[in-house]
């Protein structure tokens, strides 16, 4: 009865969560390298995130084993990290297969990666959109967001903050 009655509660709060996520999170995205598609609102709902735009061939791109550190030191926390590939900047792999093999293969990336999107300007995807209006839009690759549980875009780092930054551990901490 106790099992019952917990995983009942449990499924109300997942229900909660999911119907007080913003609409920005509520986008349909491709996995990097599946098919399907997944909805951020219910795959993230209640869960803190840390959201980058990436590209496989920039000067940043090492940052990717910086972040899968984060993701290995917070992710039992409930911390989530969600890369997202872009080209606006002109520094992303042509095609999935070789960005899946940068970020999989080269880096060792565990987190959620994501299929190519616009994130900056009149083409920028709804997500980035949102981002960037809430702190700045991106200017290059490697931006990074923290969202809080509800979806609250609670702060923005920029490309040479390193996912190592005092700072930005700082922000993670307390939004954990």
């Amino acid at each position: 009865m106790r099992r019952t009655l917990l995983a009942l509660s449990l499924v109300a709060a997942s229900g909660a969560a999911l119907a007080a996520c913003p609409e920005y999170l509520n986008q349909d995205m491709r996995p990097l390298g599946k098919t399907e598609t997944v909805n951020l609102c219910e795959r993230y709902a209640g869960k803190p995130m840390l959201i980058v735009n990436t590209a496989s061939h920039c000067g940043f791109t090492p940052q990717f084993k910086g972040l899968e550190k984060v993701y290995a030191t917070y992710r039992e926390r409930g911390l989530v990290v969600a890369g997202f590939p872009s080209d606006d900047f002109k520094q992303e792999a042509k095609d999935a297969e070789e960005t899946a093999k940068v970020c999989y293969v080269n880096y060792g990336v565990t987190f959620d990666m994501y299929s190519q999107i616009h994130v900056k300007g009149s083409d920028a995807h709804p997500l980035f959109r949102e981002l960037g209006a809430e702190t700045e839009a991106p200017s290059w690759n490697f931006n990074k967001y923290l969202v809080d549980r509800d979806g609250k875009v609670v702060a923005h780092f920029g490309s040479m903050t390193s996912p190592d930054d005092k700072d930005l551990t700082a922000a993670i901490e307390k939004l954990l």
